[in-house]
C-alpha cells in the first residue's frame, strides 16, 4: 500500500539550456505541488504504512532548502527542470524514507512529472 503527503513550494527559476526566445529561459516562478509517496505493508498493530509525521519531518529540510528560493542557486539544481528537481528531492529523501516509491512534482495544475527513483 502507498500513502502520500502533498507539500507546496514557491520558487523561482530559469532553464538556462533553452533558446533565449523560449519563455522558460527567463526568470519565472512556480507554485510547485510535491507529493511524497511511501509504500509498504501495513503495520498489524498500528494499521498504517508509516506515520505521516515521519514524512513531514523528512520533508522539512527539503522545504527549507527550496521554498522562496531561486532554484538555479541551489547546488545540484543549476538547470532546475521539474524532472531534475524530482530526482534532487528523491536523493535527499530516500535515506530518511527507505519506503519511498514516488515523487510527483507539479509545476502547474496541469503539468508535472513522476519520479520513481533517482537516475
Amino acid at each position: 500500500m502507498d500513502i502520500f503527503n502533498r507539500f507546496s513550494l514557491e520558487a523561482a527559476r530559469r532553464l538556462p539550456h533553452l533558446p533565449q526566445e523560449h519563455p522558460c529561459s527567463r526568470v519565472h516562478g512556480h507554485s510547485f505541488q510535491i507529493e511524497v509517496h511511501v509504500g509498504g505493508a501495513l503495520d498489524p498493530g498500528l494499521g498504517w504504512v508509516i506515520d505521516f509525521a515521519e514524512i513531514q519531518r523528512a520533508w522539512q529540510p527539503i522545504h527549507d532548502a527550496l521554498d522562496h528560493r531561486y532554484l538555479n542557486d541551489v547546488v545540484g539544481l543549476e538547470n532546475p527542470t521539474s524532472e531534475l528537481l524530482a530526482q534532487w528531492i528523491w536523493r535527499r529523501l530516500q535515506p530518511a524514507l527507505p519506503g519511498l516509491v514516488k515523487i510527483v512534482v507539479m509545476e502547474t495544475p496541469t503539468s508535472g512529472c513522476v519520479c520513481t527513483g533517482a537516475v
